[in-house]
């Protein structure tokens, strides 16, 4: 079995803090076959209360977390980052950094 696992966390940059009540699905993508394996919501803390690919069910590949940042038409209704985890035994964390009219990602620890 694997030792990896995923997390993520969402700041609110315009606010200078976490963004709470995120809806984030997680899909394990496959060309262009797209399968959700996972959805949460943030905490207050803008993280999830348990990795959102906990070690017993990671697998190496390519994902896409989808993050729901508003309920209405806003310039930023849905943000979605694909990425590859080749890793099995690496802790792997995608933070979203969010705004009004931007976003930015990284890889973190």
């Amino acid at each position: 079995m694997a030792d990896g696992y995923l997390t993520t966390r969402v700041l609110d940059t315009a606010r200078g803090v976490p963004a709470e009540g995120v809806k984030i699905a997680l899909y394990k993508v496959s060309g262009n076959s797209h399968r959700k394996i996972a959805v949460t919501v943030t905490n207050a803390d803008g993280r999830t209360d348990s990795p959102i690919l906990p070690k017993d069910q990671f697998k190496t590949g390519t994902y896409e977390l989808v993050f729901f940042a508003g309920a209405e038409p806003l310039f930023l209704d849905e943000i979605p980052l694909r990425f590859g985890m080749a890793d099995p035994d690496a802790h792997y964390h995608v933070p979203l950094l969010l705004s009004a009219y931007g976003y930015s990602t990284y890889r973190g620890s």
